[in-house]
């Protein structure tokens, strides 16, 4: 591998391969955009003609495959996993979309083939970069509240009712396409979990009877987990929140994104129990234009061996287990 890491796009069905794409092109000196695959012919004249894809050769899987170093796996979700054991096969790195489908059998046995060949594979839930996740981990891991006894995680969108048929062709509805993102994060903080109970209601809104009004509860030795996913709820958007309440301190992240907004309440602040006491944490929200910016920076240096990942191998295969367990297998 050159100073330039060659990378293309397998897929453009899912919903931010376009973004992604972007995002690398931004990178010239970390990428060489080598070319695009798309052999659903439908799908390829709808994306194709998008920005992100301009200039780009069109190819097939295996011309692509035999030209690069890493693949952005673009594919729909239901496409994610096999598309995947195909690049990891013929010797690639990937950054994968998510959430990932199949077995839990075949989604360990495709990580462990890249673990075995030292393989990066990068999981593409975008709040893993989100300045106020990241602020939260650090704060956490710096003991700042306390062992975590609970979390309050939602991720909810008044969805439009071209999303809602997609997300109903799933397991899960909009807990497996959106409660992912939250599932990612509570494991990485605390593992998986000893018992799931999941909760999903159909509201048939529009006409469309799918699981839009979920909640899983993730039960841990002393802790609880809730997470809340909703296509129905008005100003879901305004409303997303990752909240961690720990024995010291409550670190709140309300809204997520577009504007952030973070506070900490600790037993230095909170000198009250019957006032809400807190002091905003200061972190710059990311332009909806740069979402994925310092995802595929640290993709590139994972590849070369400047960054180590910290989302591992075994961290990929438990949130797929857990969401295996959540919403059943798809």
């Amino acid at each position: 591998m050159g100073n330039k890491i060659k990378i293309g796009q397998i897929g453009l069905a899912h919903a931010h391969g376009e973004g992604k794409m972007l995002a690398v092109r931004k990178f010239p000196k970390l990428f060489e955009v080598v070319g695009i695959c798309e052999e659903n012919e439908e799908v390829y004249a709808k994306r194709s003609t998008l920005e992100a894809y301009s200039g780009l050769k069109r190819m097939s899987e295996e011309e692509l495959l035999s030209k690069v170093d890493a693949v952005l796996v673009e594919c729909s979700p239901k496409q994610l996993t096999q598309t995947a054991r195909r690049c990891i096969e013929a010797g690639k790195h990937i950054h994968l979309d998510k959430p990932t489908t199949g077995s839990v059998e075949e989604y360990t046995n495709i990580i462990n083939t890249a673990r075995e060949n030292n393989l990066v594979v990068q999981l593409g839930y975008m709040y893993r970069y989100n300045p106020a996740i990241m602020k939260s981990f650090e704060m956490i891991k710096n003991g700042e509240i306390g062992s975590i006894h609970t979390i309050h995680a939602e991720m909810s969108t008044h969805h439009y009712e071209n999303s809602k048929k997609a997300m109903s062709t799933y397991k899960g509805g909009t807990m497996f396409i959106m409660g992912s993102h939250l599932i990612d994060l509570v494991v990485y903080l605390l593992g998986e979990p000893q018992n799931v109970t999941s909760f999903f209601k159909h509201t048939g809104y529009d006409g469309i009877d799918f699981e839009d009004n979920n909640l899983a509860v993730l039960e841990y030795d002393k802790a609880i987990a809730r997470i809340y996913a909703s296509s129905v709820e008005v100003n879901g958007w305004g409303r997303r929140q990752f909240v961690v309440c720990g024995e010291t301190g409550t670190i709140s992240i309300l809204p997520i994104e577009n504007d952030v907004a973070m506070t900490l309440s600790d037993l230095n602040i909170a000198t009250s129990h019957y006032a809400d006491m807190k002091e905003k944490i200061d972190v710059a929200d990311i332009p909806k234009d740069s979402r994925y910016d310092t995802m595929v920076q640290d993709f590139a240096a994972y590849i070369k061996g400047e960054l180590e990942n910290p989302f591992t191998y075994d961290h990929e295969i438990a949130v797929h287990k857990v969401l295996t367990q959540v919403c059943g297998e798809n």
